[in-house]
């Protein structure tokens, strides 16, 4: 299980990946509030999707966010580095159909 440092670190790194990723590919239309949801530790982070970019990333959850990762945290970890792909987690992801397209494009 990882720690709620290795956690929030990974998030900042899939943030700053994402930025790159929408310099080269351009804006994407996507504007959502986040919430990643770890399970085995019983926290939570939320944070913004605007413009291909996750930004303004905090402890906590916000309940009305309109995607959710609910997962473990080696799950989230294993996600960012790019030893899990999103399609095996996308039944952890909780958005509209619409918005789910929009985020692997993202990821």
């Amino acid at each position: 299980m990882a720690t709620l440092d290795e956690c929030r670190r990974a998030l900042h790194d899939l943030a700053a990946r994402l930025e790159s990723n929408a310099e080269a590919r351009g804006k994407l239309d996507l504007d959502r509030t986040l919430a990643c949801r770890l399970t085995d530790l019983g926290a939570a982070f939320h944070g913004r999707i605007t413009g291909g970019r996750l930004v303004d990333i905090t402890d906590g959850d916000d309940p009305k966010a309109k995607i959710a990762l609910v997962t473990t945290s080696d799950e989230l970890l294993d996600l960012v580095a790019g030893r899990l792909e999103v399609s095996r987690l996308i039944t952890a992801i909780r958005a509209n159909p619409f918005d789910l397209l929009k985020l692997r494009k993202l990821l």
